[in-house]
């Protein structure tokens, strides 16, 4: 209920921010491995899930148990950010999280939601959740290397 109004606020107050500061940046869907994943292993999950495209029915099937064996990425998206020399990354997901739930810490299993951006009849609060996307997203440009 929350993510998608949250999203939507991360982005727009990031094209504001944008907007006004000597920053460009571009919107890029990525892989996020969990932490211990090595090269090695990164490579072999890329080449299993490349081969499952032409496998045969049952190669498939025995591509697919080694890959439950393996870490697996899920998708992610990050503003990449460049000015001149300088390069930086933004995870519009964990920010997401951070607008959506309370004290949110990545890696953590469980998170709690923030009520507060809920009215009492249930909708969002939007006038509460710019206001936190606001600010998580300056606190994010804040961050930034200085140039």
């Amino acid at each position: 209920m929350l993510m998608q109004p949250a999203f939507i606020r991360v982005i727009d107050n990031l094209r504001k921010l944008l907007d006004e500061s000597s920053w460009t940046g571009t919107y890029h869907d990525v892989l996020i491995w969990p932490p211990s994943t090595t090269d090695e292993i990164k490579a072999l999950v890329t080449e299993l899930l490349q081969a499952m495209e032409t496998a045969t029915p049952q190669e498939a099937d025995e591509i697919r148990e080694t890959l439950a064996r393996l870490p697996m990425p899920h998708p992610g998206y990050h503003l990449r950010l460049q000015r001149q020399q300088q390069e930086a990354s933004i995870d519009l997901w964990e920010l997401c999280y951070q607008v959506c739930f309370l004290e949110y810490t990545p890696h953590k299993e469980a998170a709690d939601i923030d009520t507060s951006l809920i009215d009492e009849l249930g909708e969002v609060d939007w006038l509460r959740l710019d206001a936190k996307a606001k600010e998580l997203v300056e606190q994010a440009f804040a961050k930034l290397p200085e140039g």
